[in-house]
């Protein structure tokens, strides 16, 4: 909660900032020019903020999540492209006016005769095009690896933009403050990319060199990698994180894949397991025992650094199981596990969860059994677990399952502060 109010904080006093040096640098007598120039300060400001919440920047991560930064980076990523496009119609409507010429011919000759317009233009196509395969339709239609690479886009987007306030941002020159703010905000925003996405990664992979040791095949579609590495005693992972692994192979390691650890890091080993849902998963069964990994992470606040309650309710859906399985070895007090399956071939890792379950003095429920009548209904989660208002809820399954489970326990009235929860989705 300080962290979320404090990152809206941060922005609502740079917008105020912003604003303050637009008027400092005075008005045009064009009102749609005065409207556009704010709208492109203010469409510099989000992309700015949006390079931060996708720096995966560990501070961040550990206390908000990474999918809720994801979820905001969504509909911050809408607002840009809407005062992208307020700015652009504002100012071509604007200098076309008294002109003679229309708004379309009006942009062409800005782009031909003011430095800095034909690369904007170019970075709005740019948005536009990320923004199209980002809505839910074309979302749910494209390749994960897909998806991610053209969102590697933006970051040529950014560039553009940044060069295109540079040469016309008349706010931007206002003032050696003003010019100092800018290139600060910039300067904020990009670092923590680099630092990130980045510079990180690449020092926790050369202290680590993590390399396979085991490929064990849980069922005919589920796989579990096993790993080790250098000082992993060092390495910040708590159970209920994820990585974004690659597996540096001839014909796989530009591609990243996130999956959770499936077991509680112990300082000497790791280990994921996934199931086979696309081409990068699908491949993870053919991975050779020496192989070398680059992990980007622990990302994630699926933690039990986030509990609120002494006991815990674990529920989990399908292969949603792998965080749960890691953070039963870790929690602390009692915990009843619910696993809702459509049969018992698909419960991997069941018979884990229920060693662990023995040995710690917790309880495991199996559910099997089609999608309708929802077995995981309020009734049935009051039966299983009668002090669930009194428990810390940690769930993790397919989307449709984990809405069902959300609202089941707003009938419980379980409070929100108690129920954890991750999507496990990624912006690029």
């Amino acid at each position: 909660m300080v962290a979320r109010t404090g990152l809206y904080a941060v922005l609502a006093a740079n917008m105020a900032v912003v604003a303050y040096f637009f008027a400092q640098a005075g008005f045009a007598s064009n009102a749609l020019i005065v409207m556009g120039r704010l709208a492109g300060l203010y469409g510099a400001l989000v992309m700015a903020f949006q390079l931060v919440l996708v720096a995966r920047l560990p501070w961040l991560d550990r206390r908000i999540g990474m999918d809720r930064l994801t979820a905001w980076h969504r509909w911050t990523g809408f607002s840009l492209l809407w005062l992208l496009l307020a700015h652009v119609v504002f100012i071509a409507f604007g200098y076309a006016e008294g002109t003679g010429v229309g708004p379309v011919s009006q942009i062409i000759d800005l782009a031909e005769t003011t430095e800095g317009v034909l690369r904007a233009i170019v970075a709005f196509g740019i948005i536009l095009v990320v923004g199209a395969v980002s809505a839910r339709y074309a979302r749910r239609r494209l390749a994960y690896e897909t998806w991610h690479f053209i969102h590697l886009y933006t970051y040529v987007a950014v560039v553009l933009a940044f060069t295109h306030q540079v040469a016309v941002g008349t706010s931007f020159a206002s003032s050696s403050v003003a010019t100092a703010y800018w290139y600060g905000v910039w300067g904020v925003a990009l670092g923590s990319v680099f630092l990130g996405r980045l510079a990180l990664p690449l020092w926790r992979n050369w202290r680590h060199q993590l390399r396979v040791t085991a490929v064990v095949h849980e069922s005919d579609n589920v796989v579990s990698i096993h790993m080790t590495g250098k000082d992993l005693d060092r390495m910040p992972a708590r159970a209920g994180q994820f990585f974004l692994w690659r597996f540096l192979t001839p014909d796989r390691w530009w591609q990243a894949n996130p999956f959770s650890l499936s077991a509680a890091p112990d300082g000497r080993t790791l280990r994921l397991t996934a199931k086979a849902a696309g081409a990068g998963s699908a491949a993870l069964r053919h991975v050779k025992v020496g192989t070398r990994v680059f992990a980007e992470g622990p990302y994630g606040a699926f933690t039990a650094l986030h509990r609120t309650r002494p006991e815990s309710v674990l529920i989990a859906g399908g292969v949603g199981v792998t965080p749960i399985r890691a953070l039963l070895e870790e929690i602390e007090g009692h915990a009843v596990v619910i696993y809702r399956v459509a049969t018992d071939r698909d419960a991997v890792l069941y018979d884990e969860l229920r060693d662990l379950a023995l040995v710690r003095g917790h309880e495991v429920h199996l559910v099997t059994g089609p999608a309708v009548p929802d077995k995981l209904a309020p009734a049935e989660l009051l039966r299983m677990v009668p002090d669930i208002g009194d428990r810390d809820v940690f769930l993790c399954g397919p989307p449709p399952m984990m809405n069902a489970v959300l609202g089941s326990l707003r009938e419980l009235d379980v409070p929100k502060p108690q129920i954890h929860f991750e999507r496990f989705s990624l912006a690029g």
